[in-house]
């Protein structure tokens, strides 16, 4: 039994890696904003940038931010391999005081999804 694994395993890993190796795969300029000090009631936006490094197109299925102070806006088109696309969010703050919000990346990349995150302080 324990050589017909082995067999197993030696003739599906290639097959594996192969399959890995055609899937599309992020690459982020960053996945951590700090805004540093921003004024409550005044909107902030950055935009997270990615590049598919993959080999295959990437398509982004949904992305939600952790409450509705942040809101998302990304590139809903299939990114084809080489090409890049965006995750822009928008913070407005109601309260004083430091923040730390997620933005959840759902995508056809191996891995499950992505979490950006923003981060930073409100003052008056």
């Amino acid at each position: 039994m324990k050589k017909l694994a082995l067999l197993f395993a030696i003739v599906l890993a290639p097959y594996f890696a192969m399959a890995q190796a055609k899937a599309p795969a992020f690459n982020w300029n960053e996945t951590e904003h700090d805004f540093g000090k921003i004024k409550k009631g005044v909107p902030v936006t950055t935009t997270f940038s990615y590049a598919n490094v993959g080999k295959a197109p990437l398509s982004v299925s949904d992305v939600k931010a952790s409450c509705g102070c942040t809101v998302p806006e990304y590139t809903k088109d299939v990114v084809a391999p080489g090409k890049s696309g965006t995750v822009k969010a928008t913070f407005n703050a109601a309260n004083v005081g430091t923040f730390l919000k997620s933005i959840t990346v759902t995508s056809n990349v191996e891995g499950g999804p992505v979490i950006l995150t923003i981060k930073g302080e409100v003052i008056e």
